[in-house]
């Protein structure tokens, strides 16, 4: 019998300084069975990031042809597509001619090291594409504060993240491996 996903309620509280966004988000996230906490969070953040009114999760792996979120305009194109972890070389390109915006969050330390050392060259021709790494020790940290319900407060300035939940915080430095052209 397959196992269910997981279902977690996030109130995600936004203060990002850099872009002059402030809101909150009401979020129900369903957590695949193979996911982790890890993943989860690393989600969280990547929302965070990306924060926007028509920013949504989708149903992430659980599908092979959608982003982990999206943003989609009011006339269904696809604006912004944010993928985590370590996608392949065919993905990117293929993500990268679907929407306008493509931002990758590798996180994993050595082992994103290596992908990206492997697929770099390939990446260049793509100016819609964004790799923003997560150092694994920042992953790991923000992998010890998910719960199945939680208030989330994200404060974003100078490309730096705090990530708040209770009386715990844990501080992000996201490391842009590919900007915006």
């Amino acid at each position: 019998m397959a196992q269910k996903a997981t279902i977690y309620k996030v109130e995600l509280s936004v203060s990002d300084m850099d872009r002059h966004y402030y809101e909150t988000h009401k979020l129900t996230v369903a957590k695949h069975p193979s996911e982790t906490d890890e993943r989860l969070m690393v989600r969280l953040v990547a929302f965070a990031l990306n924060a926007h009114e028509h920013l949504e999760m989708t149903k992430g792996l659980s599908t092979d042809d959608e982003p982990d979120i999206w943003q989609k305009s009011l006339s269904g194109e696809l604006d912004v597509w944010v993928a985590l972890g370590l996608p392949s070389e065919k993905v990117v390109r293929q993500s990268c001619a679907k929407a306008s915006q493509v931002i990758v969050y590798p996180y994993g330390g050595r082992t994103a090291d290596m992908w990206w050392d492997k697929i770099k060259n390939s990446t260049t021709r793509f100016d819609n594409l964004q790799v923003i790494n997560l150092s694994e020790a920042d992953t790991a940290a923000l992998a010890e504060l998910a719960g199945r319900t939680m208030k989330l407060q994200v404060n974003i300035q100078d490309g730096d993240v705090m990530v708040s939940v209770d009386d715990s915080i844990v501080y992000v430095t996201p490391v842009i491996w590919k900007g915006p052209a």
